[in-house]
């Protein structure tokens, strides 16, 4: 959603880039809400070359390859709803890797699931502990909401931290960044989403499914709220008819060795 900000008598319209928000006159300095125009026809989707630019400055991923027909499963978990269960199951039929992006109120209402999630061996990734905007914060409360995540994961699992970050709500800025990359995580943000974070406005298995099948492209990363019944439902024939159509999936380590790889043979 766009919001409007006063900077003394000054009204500063929101600007719209490539879908992504940008308020230059945010109270805490330059504030994105990251969004993308969905692809179609299996068009990978941009953000256009500022936010590409910046992104690349602190190896922010969002999407893979655009000649290879393979995809990336992440999905965000705020709190259960009893559908990650059968999720879990999907991906373990279907041999799919997933990376799952916690909060610190996932970790200590749903253990015993986060514990399949790391047995089932599926990436964790750092959605923040309390699920705040991080943009707003200072580079101590940053390292807070991460470092009390990993803490708490560590406890639960034993798995040492998290490498990778997401924002809640995708709002992020340089700052956060810069701070990620200062302490160990890479950001990994989305190239396929659609409206499915509603636990009580279910729009049932077909809409799910259509939005992935028509988002899909070589690269895509896929990010689904594991909240929602039409995603639990959808996602088994999603996969199988993904596969028809020559996808394979892959996991976020997989894409960001292929960043690696290619930042090499670029030095």
């Amino acid at each position: 959603m766009t919001k409007q900000h006063w900077r003394g008598i000054l009204f500063a319209s929101v600007i719209v880039l490539a879908g992504i928000v940008f308020n230059p006159y945010s109270a805490e300095a330059e504030e994105f809400n990251w969004g993308l125009k969905k692809a179609t026809e299996g068009e990978p989707p941009n953000a256009g070359g500022t936010f590409d630019a910046l992104l690349d400055k602190y190896g922010a991923i969002y999407k893979g390859k655009p000649d290879e027909k393979i995809a990336y499963l992440t999905f965000d978990n705020g709190y259960e709803n009893g559908y990650t269960e059968s999720i879990l199951d999907t991906l373990k039929k279907e041999e799919a890797p997933a990376t799952f992006f916690l909060t610190g109120h996932y970790l200590t209402s749903a253990t015993p699931l986060v514990k399949r999630i790391v047995a089932d061996g599926h990436g964790i990734g750092n959605h923040s502990y309390d699920h705040p905007n991080m943009a707003n914060l200072s580079e101590k409360g940053i390292e807070d909401e991460w470092s009390r995540f990993d803490k708490k994961l560590r406890e639960i699992t034993g798995v040492k931290r998290t490498i990778y970050a997401r924002p809640p709500k995708g709002t992020f800025n340089e700052k956060l960044l810069a701070t990620g990359n200062k302490l160990g995580y890479r950001h990994i943000f989305w190239s396929v989403a659609f409206v499915d974070w509603h636990a009580d406005k279910p729009r049932g298995r077909d809409f799910a499914y259509n939005e992935l099948m028509n988002q899909l492209h070589p690269g895509a990363v896929i990010l689904m709220h594991t909240v929602s019944p039409d995603n639990a439902e959808a996602l088994p024939s999603f996969i199988q008819d993904a596969k028809k159509a020559g996808y394979e999936f892959r996991s976020i380590d997989d894409l960001v060795m292929e960043y690696e790889n290619i930042d090499s043979i670029l030095r």
